[in-house]
């Protein structure tokens, strides 16, 4: 779920959490959890027949797998970059923590029904009518997780100062929380999506997701431009550098960012 963008890599960066913490090692115990979850109900077979069967799980189970490693991993990388360990990132983490255990069964169920469908597993049972709430209950929890991942990455640019972060790392973060927003946003527009009935029959609030790309792309792409003025300028004043100074064709670069200088002043 990391953006893949050199505009997030900073070779000065301090890794404030290098130590292991308590909320890292809770942290860690709920996600081991949410995977024990995903094969608890599996029993082990005792014919070469229930094998065959149990193997019939196997794609949803790595679906499921790869997805929760994937936040498994953004949640790692936060902790290690910032360390924080108040009340409001502790509130948040609480809260991402227990989306994840309330929702690991309706991912689970997700991946199977998808599996199903190219695969004619008769052991999902789907209305038609049953759909769209299958959507809408997967996107709330999609929404939420990334949303408080983004509110994450938001204190910690809110609290940039009191941190000592300098205006390069400040920015990614702020870029981190853009980016996350955006995963939030694409559930949300599926969760309108399958409530209002549209394209449910066709799948339309499922293949939304096919939106996170392009998103994170444009994000990427536009935040890069403006890193490269934050590094030149060294200002933490991130909202006001206006168009002409990212634009490569601008020929007086250093009076626009002297305007630039005085007006945050």
């Amino acid at each position: 779920m990391e953006p893949s963008s050199p505009l997030l890599s900073h070779e000065g960066f301090r890794m404030r959490g290098a130590a292991m913490s308590r909320i890292d090692a809770f942290s860690d115990v709920v996600f081991g959890f949410a995977l024990t979850l995903l094969v608890v109900s599996l029993e082990v077979p005792k014919t070469f027949s229930e094998l065959q069967e149990s193997l019939r799980g196997f794609i949803p189970f790595a679906i499921c797998f790869a997805l929760l490693l994937s936040l498994w991993h953004s949640h790692f990388v936060f902790f290690r970059r910032y360390g924080l360990h108040d009340q409001f990132t502790i509130l948040l983490n609480s809260c991402l923590l227990f989306v994840v255990l309330f929702y690991v069964y309706p991912l689970k169920f997700m991946a199977t029904a998808i599996v199903a469908m190219f695969g004619g597993n008769r052991d999902v049972v789907l209305r038609g009518d049953q759909v769209g709430a299958l959507f809408i209950i997967y996107g709330i929890g999609w929404t939420m997780v990334f949303l408080m991942i983004a509110l994450l990455y938001r204190h910690v640019y809110k609290a940039r100062a009191s941190l000592g972060l300098d205006a390069i790392a400040g920015y990614d973060a702020h870029t981190y929380s853009i980016h996350y927003l955006g995963f939030a946003a694409v559930g949300a527009l599926s969760v309108v999506l399958a409530y209002s009935g549209i394209g449910v029959r066709y799948g339309i609030p499922g293949f939304a997701y096919a939106l996170v790309g392009p998103l994170s792309a444009i994000n990427g792409s536009s935040r890069r431009k403006k890193r490269g003025i934050v590094e030149r300028v060294g200002t933490g004043d991130f909202d006001v550098v206006p168009e002409a100074v990212i634009t490569p064709t601008s020929a007086t670069p250093a009076a626009v960012i002297h305007e630039v200088q005085t007006g945050a002043h």
